[in-house]
């Protein structure tokens, strides 16, 4: 089952992830929200949209902008409209 640890803890938790361009992507509701607050960072993909970020915060460590989703995708990227992945140290593990 794909995970997003940060900081030894676990953020994010789903067996239903899609992988796109080497990215899990977690579903919404997947994610702890505790550990996310929203970034003014936002950033376009030719074939994705528009990207909104966020922080990951835990135990008083924010790793800045860590987490990006499309809130509203381009028509090839429907599946992923809302889910969430991951980088800048953010570890994706896929447990058995």
């Amino acid at each position: 089952m794909p995970r997003a640890i940060w900081n030894d803890t676990v953020v994010a938790q789903s067996d239903d992830t899609i992988l796109v361009d080497g990215n899990h992507y977690f579903p919404p509701e997947s994610l702890r929200r505790e550990y996310f607050e929203p970034s003014e960072h936002t950033s376009r993909c030719s074939w994705k949209g528009r990207a909104e970020y966020l922080h990951v915060q835990v135990d008083g460590k924010r790793n800045e902008s860590a987490a990006w989703s499309y809130p509203k995708t381009r028509a090839a990227a429907k599946a992923i409209e809302g889910y969430v992945a991951f980088w800048r140290g953010v570890e994706v593990e896929d447990t058995p």
